[in-house]
């Protein structure tokens, strides 16, 4: 009889669980140590009443996932979402574990979110959402535990009802309970675009180090929100000339470059609008296009067996977690298609969130070109490390980006030792 705890094969979670085991038998982990990663510290579910506007009643499902903190106090997302399920944020939090060991933070992995659609509800009740979701997981939150950040569905006004929530509860204000706060409250300047400004920061490495001027590169994103407009924007400016943009709408092409700031500005009406120039396009067919750079900034498992072998790009950005499933990635290396991956590719807002975390320990805060002049060292200290790894073992980037990762939580757990 098959395991049903086992992971859905295919799934989030049966990628990141494969990823981490071939990398480990590389790194020829014992079992006790290899069973010690592959498994969460604690898994928190909980199932929350929220009234709404008309006086009823309705329960929610949330989870927050704590992976590992042998480097450190964890970090990771809050997603609101209605595909949210116990076994994708399992995934996430071990890609978190992984991404901040890659860029050398002192944290750990966690993932938190709510299976639902935050755009169907009103003001209100989000609010009434996030104040009663954060109650539930306050026992395992805070400053020096596990430190919360903005994910899919989620923004500063979230991280701001969740700071004042866990706040309240304790009896005196607590601004580093969560990172992507606004400004007012302990924000820093850089950490809404800080994932898309990453991953120009990583494409512009990579094309230095391959002696491929990013400038006059044509790019595809798929996913139009925080991240993937950002990532336009910054390549845009770069002299990329982006021919293809989509959200959960649809998607626009045109061959000459799409005006990037103006799609923003009409966000999130963009694709649709009767005034957009270009053709409308699904996201299968953005996946397709023949482009230089196809950023994924969507969902996990976008491209997988079933389209793999039509991708015609020469490069890809995970600029999401988990957008290219395990089979999916076998086709694209017969293909001789480059991935840089989640891991290294969309670390930016973690950093910004831990430059965030040091400001608030410091109550002393840096200004956007001190901020960017920081992530972009990190950044570029990470990619360098990932590709003399990739040279070193003669392996692909994202064996090289786990191999890394890894090695440096299991170096942290072995110092540390097994608390009896």
């Amino acid at each position: 009889m098959a395991d049903p705890t086992a992971p859905i094969e295919g799934s989030a979670l049966d990628t990141a669980l494969t990823q981490y085991h071939r990398a480990a038998d590389r790194l020829g982990l014992t079992d006790g140590l290899r069973d010690v990663l592959a498994t969460n510290k604690r898994e928190l579910t909980t199932h929350f009443p929220v009234e709404m506007d008309d006086g009823s009643i309705r329960v929610f499902t949330g989870h927050r996932v704590q992976h590992n903190n042998a480097r450190g106090p964890l970090k990771g997302g809050i997603r609101f979402h209605p595909q949210v399920e116990l076994d994708d944020v399992k995934a996430l939090a071990m890609l978190m574990t992984w991404k901040c060991a890659v860029v050398g933070l002192p944290f750990g992995g966690a993932k938190g979110g709510v299976t639902v659609d935050p755009r169907a509800l009103s003001a209100g009740e989000l609010e009434n959402l996030t104040r009663r979701f954060t109650a539930e997981i306050g026992i395992i939150i805070g400053p020096e535990k596990d430190i919360p950040a903005p994910d899919m569905g989620t923004d500063a006004r979230i991280m701001a009802w969740m700071m004042d929530t866990y706040s309240m509860n304790v009896g005196y204000s607590v601004p580093g309970v969560v990172t992507g706060k606004p400004l007012s409250i302990g924000g820093t300047v850089g950490r809404e675009e800080a994932t898309g400004r990453g991953v120009l920061h990583i494409a512009r490495e990579h094309a230095q180090a391959t002696n491929r001027p990013l400038e006059g590169m044509t790019v595809a994103v798929q996913g139009f929100g925080n991240v993937g407009s950002a990532a336009a924007a910054f390549l845009a400016a770069e002299g990329c000339r982006v021919v293809a943009v989509s959200d959960v709408a649809g998607g626009r092409h045109q061959e000459n470059g799409l005006n990037i700031d103006v799609m923003r500005a009409l966000a999130p009406t963009a694709m649709t609008h009767p005034s957009m120039p270009g053709d409308l396009i699904t996201n299968a067919d953005l996946l397709t296009l023949p482009v230089d750079i196809l950023v994924l900034a969507a969902m996990e498992g976008q491209i997988n067996e079933r389209n793999a072998d039509k991708v015609q790009a020469k490069l890809i950005i995970e600029g999401a977690n988990g957008p290219v499933t395990t089979p999916g990635e076998e086709i694209l290396v017969d293909k001789n298609v480059m991935i840089i991956p989640d891991i290294l590719a969309n670390a930016g807002g973690v950093i910004v969130s831990y430059f965030e975390w040091i400001q608030g320990r410091q109550a002393y805060w840096w200004d956007a070109e001190e901020v960017d002049r920081r992530l972009l060292a990190l950044l570029r200290q990470g990619y360098h490390d990932v590709a003399a790894v990739s040279r070193r073992q003669e392996v692909s980037l994202r064996m090289a980006a786990l191999l890394l990762g890894i090695g440096r939580v299991v170096e942290a757990t072995k110092t540390r030792g097994i608390f009896p």
